[in-house]
């Protein structure tokens, strides 16, 4: 067996997603989304429902998430007008109730790995959020989202340019996500994702989704990280 002194962990850095990861606020959007679509899609095909167009898609930036919603149904897209204003009454409430993952904090704490977020929000939201609920000293200001790095995910971009900060290879990243569309672009990166199904948005059947795009373990509550990266952390050196 390698001396573990001397031999290089394989997982060195811990890359995160930021909401329904960090901040429990995609069940804020989505019932936000909910509210402000129903008067604009009031005649959906039988079995249809509009719960079930926007979950599957949560993670996305609002205007691909949009358009897929209105190509899906065959309808002519919403002006960008539009999609803003909604964009920023979602946006509005999230900020309004913005609250932490229960435990995700002191999760955090114990893994001993330097830390970055990865978000398909835009910077200043996320650094607010980190501010606002205490977390902010555990990433110190390593944020990476596409109004910096010019691509959104499921593009890998947010995870290649916190790699690089970092100065290491992307196979040395863990990432924590909880959407098929983070999960698809921390896989194309070619890291190694926890999918995290624990926040208050997620749907029936995502275990199978996120296991499906590729994450290597999904779970639950928070409490369970820090085992699961220790157990990682401890077979990629035996």
């Amino acid at each position: 067996m390698p001396d573990t002194a001397t031999t290089p962990l394989r997982f060195t850095h811990l890359i995160s997603d930021c909401d329904g990861v960090l901040i429990d606020s995609e069940a804020v959007a989505l019932q936000a989304l909910l509210e402000l679509l129903a008067p604009r899609l009031p005649n959906l095909p039988q079995g249809v429902t509009l719960q079930g167009l926007i979950e599957p898609r949560l993670g996305q930036r609002l205007v691909p998430l949009m358009q897929d919603i209105y190509k899906e149904l065959g309808l002519p897209q919403l002006p960008a007008d539009e999609i803003m204003a909604i964009g920023n009454a979602v946006d509005a409430a999230c900020d309004a109730q913005l609250r932490a993952v229960p435990g995700v904090a002191q999760a955090l704490a114990a893994i001993p790995l330097p830390k970055a977020v990865a978000s398909n929000s835009v910077s200043a939201r996320v650094l607010s959020a980190l501010e606002r609920t205490g977390m902010a000293p555990l990433f110190q200001s390593r944020v990476f989202t596409p109004d910096l790095v010019g691509h959104a995910k499921p593009h890998p971009g947010v995870y290649l340019a916190a790699a690089a900060a970092f100065g290491v290879p992307p196979g040395q990243c863990l990432v924590l996500e909880d959407s098929v569309t983070g999960v698809t672009a921390a896989v194309a990166a070619g890291m190694t994702v926890l999918g995290f199904i624990g926040g208050g948005h997620i749907a029936a059947g995502q275990e199978a989704r996120l296991k499906a795009a590729g994450a290597h373990v999904v779970f639950n509550d928070m409490a369970k990280l820090p085992a699961l990266v220790a157990e990682l952390l401890q077979s990629a050196t035996v």
